[in-house]
């Protein structure tokens, strides 16, 4: 509610990983401490793009990745929601991809 306890909605516009891949880390992030729990929704694109200050596209290409990752679902005209448990290698939490 507060803008107070937003330490991971900054993205950084210079580093070499894309955004959208910064913005699918922090989600999953969220996911992975609970804050977004099983089988309910994740934010809208649009909600994400404005807390993050990025593209719409670039919003929808990181729920792309969330749903590579095995970590979303995305039901046509209800949203995206986080599975009840992750498949494959989306259980590495801190995938030692970088």
């Amino acid at each position: 509610m507060s803008d107070t306890e937003e330490p991971d909605t900054t993205l950084d516009p210079m580093s070499a990983r894309p955004l959208y891949v910064q913005l699918a880390d922090a989600v999953a992030r969220k996911i992975a401490t609970g804050e977004l729990a099983p089988d309910r929704p994740i934010p809208s694109e649009n909600h994400l793009a404005e807390e993050y200050g990025v593209a719409r596209l670039t919003a929808r290409r990181a729920a792309q990745e969330l749903r590579e990752r095995g970590l979303i679902v995305t039901v046509r005209g209800k949203g995206s929601f986080v599975v009840e448990r992750p498949t494959g290698h989306a259980a590495d939490e801190g995938e030692p991809e970088a």
